[in-house]
């Protein structure tokens, strides 16, 4: 996923936050964390995160969900695992009531999201590192 995304040199220690980051959200219902595995073999998984933003138009009650990591190992894609890791986050949010997500989108994976309904915006992110 980090390859497609362009990122070729990470900091050594995001591992550490992750576990962190992961672990300490399993339990708590506004993170859906899907999983696909084959042979006891985690082969695909995704993210869902509600977001608690100021309501707008778009979004009357403040409330949408982020949808990342959404990958698949090399040597399975191809047989809708990363599908039915995705497809697991959306209705996990469709569930609660979520009327908008929101994601990033690799070239890979760009199909899936646009079959899925996502749509690119008049507005795409734009981010700054903060030192």
């Amino acid at each position: 996923m980090f390859v497609a995304m362009g990122v070729t040199d990470p900091d050594p220690t995001w591992r550490k936050n992750a576990h962190e980051w992961f672990s300490s959200r399993l339990d708590d219902p506004n993170y859906h964390f899907a999983v696909v595995e084959v042979g006891g073999t985690v082969v695909a998984c995704a993210v869902g995160a509600v977001r608690d933003a100021a309501p707008s138009p778009a979004v009357p009650d403040g409330r949408d969900a982020l949808v990342n990591n959404v990958s698949t190992a090399p040597s399975f894609r191809g047989r809708g695992y990363g599908r039915m890791a995705f497809g697991s986050v959306m209705v996990w949010a469709c569930e609660l009531g979520i009327r908008r997500a929101e994601l990033m989108a690799t070239a890979v994976g760009r199909g899936m999201y646009e079959r899925a309904g996502f749509r690119d915006t008049l507005f795409p992110a734009m981010r700054a590192k903060l030192v």
